[in-house]
């Protein structure tokens, strides 16, 4: 049963995320808070739908472990605003989001979106271009070529781009067809040996489901962070792992909160076995690596459980997991122009250039959809002792936000105040930070963290 007040998209979206994360009737959640993102889609109830989804996964594993479950309470408006940014800081500044190059450009025929935040993409799409590292020179570079001619081009480069197309040219793409034919999450048991690996939750307690946990995390920038912190939040210790040099100043204040964060080659034998202990000492992986890429380590899904009996194996990409773009890499920005959501932004507001969501709701969405799907995997965990897999992608959450009904006229949510952060500060690595309160109540279940946000390979890759 979900509050009448919280509408229809809200109500279509979380009955749809957890029947995929095998739920039946959605259980008793009460929406607070007004407010929607402007956007021609419902982003607002996307980012407190998804936020439900996993507060009653949560609450459900709370009632497995401890026989009671907990009322969930979400936050329309403040889940929003973690969609957004979650993090004031107080004396210092972000580093930008973006690549001074990364963005929207006009070509011959369309538009299309170029991602540069990485470095190597960057040189794949100014090496394609043959333009240097200045957006007057791309852009008159881009103007000379079709949009899908480029994509193409700084695809096969390395790099990564996306035309922008309409969701009817989206839906009659042999990519787009193939994410329509798949599930919001698939599910399935590892191939395990006879025998269950540990609990994971011998140390958790009521007020604190997770303690214990030890959450193994493959993942950058935002939708498996996203997972992760919300995992950190209850109590999970989450150990993040990245190769050597790999960053992404703009992002690190926000998603390494509440974890401890390593660096290891995977491709390196002494870092494979490396991993393969830390794995072998792991309850949950989280993981965002191209399909087939562990494989190709030789740590496919079947060497994972075997490490691991009992794992919690739950993994994302951007294009799906079937289809032609099957192994393409991507982010948020860029299934936005893939799908239509852009396309679809520029006709609902009369303008001349792509209108993406006004957050990166995809990414942010995915990552609870993540953290619910681990919660749920617990929890058959606890039955059978038995661990699962489950996936999703980018492209099949902007599928479910594009087939939600309307968004409905509303003021855009009230800023946040100073009443919105902690009382205290957060004593990040940068400086202090005040941080949004959490858009999610369990009663008896308080959310937070017991690290603030630091770099990324601050500690040593060890339990």
């Amino acid at each position: 049963m979900v509050d009448d007040a919280a509408g229809p998209a809200f109500r279509m979206i979380l009955d749809t995320i957890w029947r995929a994360l095998g739920g039946a009737a959605v259980p008793p959640v009460a929406v607070t808070g007004s407010g929607a993102l402007p956007s021609c889609y419902p982003v607002s109830d996307l980012a407190a739908a998804s936020v439900a989804a996993a507060g009653l996964a949560l609450a459900e594993l709370v009632e497995a472990r401890f026989g009671r479950r907990p009322a969930v309470r979400v936050d329309r408006r403040l889940a929003a605003h973690w969609f957004a940014r979650s993090l004031d800081p107080q004396g210092w500044t972000l580093p930008p989001p973006w690549d001074p190059v990364a963005g929207d450009y006009p070509a011959a025929d369309g538009w299309i979106r170029l991602h540069t935040n990485v470095p190597h993409h960057r040189a794949a799409a100014l090496r394609v271009l043959g333009a240097p590292p200045e957006r007057e020179a791309v852009a008159a570079a881009v103007a000379r070529w079709r949009a899908d001619d480029l994509e193409s081009a700084v695809v096969r480069a390395g790099g990564c781009a996306a035309a922008m197309r309409s969701a009817a040219a989206w839906a009659a793409h042999p990519q787009g067809a193939a994410v329509a034919r798949e599930p919001l999450v698939s599910w399935e048991e590892p191939c395990e040996p006879d025998g269950t690996g540990p609990d994971g939750l011998a140390a958790a307690r009521p007020e604190r489901p997770l303690a214990g946990l030890r959450v193994l995390d493959l993942t950058r920038v935002l939708a498996g962070p996203v997972a992760t912190r919300f995992l950190a939040g209850f109590g999970a210790s989450v150990l993040r792992l990245d190769p050597p040099g790999w960053d992404e100043p703009g992002m690190v204040p926000e998603m390494t909160l509440g974890k401890a964060c390593a660096r290891l080659d995977l491709r390196e034998a002494a870092g494979r076995a490396r991993f393969e202990d830390l794995l072998a000492g792991a309850d949950v992986l989280v993981h965002g690596y191209r399909p087939d890429a562990l494989a190709r380590l030789g740590l496919d899904a079947a060497a994972r459980a075997r490490l691991r009996p009992g794992l919690v194996d739950v993994s994302l990409d951007a294009y799906g997991w079937t289809g032609p773009w099957r192994e393409r890499r991507g982010f948020d920005s860029l299934v936005q122009m893939s799908a239509g959501l852009a396309e679809a932004g520029m006709r609902h507001a009369g303008a001349d250039r792509p209108v993406p969501l006004p957050v990166q709701a995809l990414d942010h969405a995915t990552g609870y959809v993540m953290a619910a799907a681990v919660l749920r995997g617990l929890t058959g965990r606890l039955a059978t002792g038995r661990g699962t897999a489950a996936r999703t992608a980018l492209a099949r959450i902007a599928a479910l936000l594009a087939g939600a009904p309307p968004a409905a006229p509303e003021d855009g949510p009230a800023a946040p105040t100073r009443a919105d952060f902690a009382d205290a500060p957060e004593p990040a690595a940068w400086g202090p930070a005040l941080r949004l309160r959490p858009a999610l109540a369990l009663d008896g279940v308080p959310m937070g963290w017991d690290r603030p946000a630091g770099p990324l390979g601050a500690v040593a890759p060890a339990w």
